[in-house]
């Protein structure tokens, strides 16, 4: 290495270590021991432009170790992106650029968040196949206009989690080239050495995975490193470096567990310093020939600019094709998608079968549509018929084989919303949706639109029991913020779920039904608006309001019927999506739910909390109080109260009405 990379490395690892030190929380020890890594990343390896981080064509860098969100800012900072030192100064505090791990769309320069271990690890493989899709759709032999790189830091805890072992299975078998994974192997984790709870061999798992795996015995050693990642290229497979480091390089807390989540302390911050020819007295030093050594502004405008060129040149040689690639890269409502024809349908259907009618009439006119599921696709009815599978050897289709994978599955498809050109959706069993919550959690802190296809959607699912019954997860995925819950009661409303969520800057989850279920007179686009009268009382002045979801909308509507027979004038409203009803006007929720009518009635085959915020004090909810059982799903329906009868004399009952 030359003195002034290693100067350089050093005013990383200082810049780093001085964050955590004035902001007396943090992470000093992986940023001390992977600076090498980052360095050689950002400073000879990757194709990037701090002047625009935005870069279509960019190289791509996970921080998936987020809790050393230290050095990312560091590294940022010197290569000329927009994070002045002044927000390193503020690492951590209130307000500042600099949290304390790294959030996308907060801070520039950073591709995702990371924070929860694995995470990191498992959207960067849903860039690498990102890349490989939008290759296969726009590049030709002379032009390759989607030509990129996805790298990964990685250390122990995220190899640890059962995610990465997901992921890094199905990035194997996909064969995804354009991956590179640095491992941070400092063999330390929160609680000690690693072999207290980790003693496998990495390198042979990710052999045994379909990696390419090159072990390096010194972390800091930048010309090996980058040999390694030459190396890496020329191989068709994902690639894993494991860089034997050193938590904590050149403190007194080297090697220590110690080093991971705490200060280093005044004291041994400035023994470190001195170690590595700093003056002790001086924080956030930043030496004139580093920063000039370091500023990639320049070469990255250079990279971007031929780049550019070569668009241009692209766009002369097939217009049509060009304008395609912008196309595929806009956001919201695409024109022509919201048609007569998407609404067209007859009689009862399961809503999972809507589901597969709607993704298919919007996969001819959303080409970059992507998505699959979790080995489940014949029954969660979410593959696109004309539009091939994605694989190792065809990297032109649509569907993706996830295998039997929720977690990654969840996390891969941030990585494709991340990274632009595609539009993308999973599928499970609705129980199943707990194994993708941190996904789907950081999906919607991210504000990524991304849609999850969740059929068997309660008790409905019958036969199979408590096991594939969820009855908790409506409450617990309503409480997600940003996160939509559309559970539709009938075709159409399933067609208005898919518009809204492809309209819609936020995640969105799609609960839909097992068994067949009425289509509604009245039912339609109303229901992008989350909740909405679907029959009114006769004479447009209610006794009473029946409001449901999903399935349990049909008892509502038989029960209005019941009703009526004994002069009982009931509202029947759908309310689909919560989340997007409250984005109302109150003069439309008014109009809705007319806060004069108290005697309302709610149903939902789910533990139903979030229903009392519409049902109120005097109101009645008909719900779970236990898991499932299994039986056919009718019987089940009346075994927990699921019933017109019920919901009727429920009415009646708080009308003071006396049993018939």
């Amino acid at each position: 290495m030359k003195p002034i990379e290693i100067k350089a490395i050093n005013t990383l690892r200082l810049l780093s270590a001085d964050e955590v030190q004035n902001a007396n929380s943090g992470h000093p020890g992986m940023p001390l021991g992977a600076a090498a890594i980052v360095y050689t990343l950002f400073r000879k390896v990757m194709r990037h432009n701090p002047a625009d981080p935005t870069w279509r064509n960019r190289d791509r860098f996970v921080l998936s170790g987020g809790h050393g969100s230290a050095v990312l800012y560091s590294i940022l900072h010197l290569t000329g992106y927009d994070l002045p030192l002044d927000e390193l100064k503020r690492f951590r505090q209130a307000n500042s650029k600099t949290p304390g791990h790294p959030e996308y769309g907060h801070t520039i320069g950073v591709e995702t968040t990371t924070g929860p271990l694995g995470q990191g690890f498992s959207t960067a493989v849903g860039f690498a196949i990102a890349e490989a899709r939008l290759g296969a759709e726009f590049n030709t032999d002379e032009n390759k206009i989607v030509d990129h790189y996805t790298y990964v830091e990685c250390g122990d805890g995220d190899l640890m989690e059962g995610i990465t072992s997901e992921a890094a299975s199905l990035a194997g078998t996909l064969k995804l080239g354009k991956l590179i994974v640095l491992y941070d192997d400092n063999g330390i984790s929160i609680e000690g050495d690693t072999d207290l709870s980790f003693t496998e061999n990495v390198a042979e798992r990710f052999r045994a995975y379909g990696w390419f795996v090159i072990e390096l015995d010194d972390g800091n050693d930048v010309d090996r490193i980058e040999d390694a990642i030459e190396r890496a290229k020329a191989d068709e497979r994902p690639a894993l470096i494991v860089c034997k480091t050193v938590i904590g390089f050149g403190s007194p807390k080297a090697g220590m567990a110690s080093a991971h989540g705490e200060p280093l302390g005044a004291d041994a911050l400035s023994e470190t310093k001195i170690a590595f020819g700093f003056d002790p007295t001086k924080s956030f030093v930043v030496p004139d020939d580093v920063r000039e050594f370091m500023d990639m502004r320049v070469q990255g405008r250079k990279w971007q600019a031929d780049w550019e060129s070569r668009l241009a040149e692209y766009g002369r040689g097939d217009a049509e094709k060009a304008a395609r690639f912008e196309e595929w890269y806009a956001t919201g409502l695409t024109e022509g998608v919201d048609n007569e024809g998407l609404w067209e349908f007859n009689g009862k259907a399961a809503t999972r079968n809507s589901s597969g009618v709607v993704l298919n009439r919007l996969a001819k006119l959303l080409p970059n549509l992507i998505g699959g599921s979790a080995d489940l696709a014949p029954s969660n009815k979410s593959d696109m018929k004309e539009r091939g599978w994605f694989s190792a050897k065809d990297r032109s289709g649509s569907n993706i084989h996830f295998g039997v994978r929720e977690h990654a599955m969840a996390a891969v498809a941030n990585g494709l919303a991340l990274h632009g050109g595609l539009r993308p959706y999973c599928a499970t069993f609705f129980v199943f949706s707990d194994y993708m919550r941190g996904s789907i959690r950081l999906a919607a802190l991210m504000k990524l639109p991304v849609v999850y296809v969740l059929t068997h959607d309660s008790i409905g699912v019958g036969e199979d029991g408590p096991t594939h019954q969820p009855v908790e997860q409506l409450d617990s995925l309503r409480a997600v913020p940003n996160l939509r819950v559309f559970r539709p009661a009938d075709s159409r409303e399933t067609a208005a779920g898919w518009l809204a969520a492809l309209a819609g800057e936020a995640p969105t989850c799609l609960v839909l039904t097992r068994q067949d279920l009425p289509l509604y007179e009245n039912s339609g686009k109303e229901a992008m608006r989350g909740g909405y009268v679907l029959a009114d009382a006769g004479n447009g002045e209610p006794d009473a309001i029946l409001i449901a979801s999903g399935s349990e909308v049909e008892q509502m509507m038989d029960a209005q019927r019941l009703l009526k027979v004994e002069g009982v004038e009931a509202r029947v409203v759908s309310m689909p999506c919560m989340e997007l009803f409250e984005e109302q006007s109150e003069e439309y929720k008014e109009s809705v739910l007319p806060k004069a009518v108290r005697v309302r009635v709610a149903m939902e085959a789910a533990t139903g909390q979030t229903w009392y915020k519409y049902i109120g004090l005097d109101g009645k909810l008909i719900r779970m109080e236990g898991f499932g059982a299994s039986a056919p799903a009718k019987l089940l329906f009346e075994k927990y109260g699921f019933t017109a009868q019920h919901a009727a004399d429920t009415v009646k009952s708080l009308l003071g009405y006396a049993r018939a």
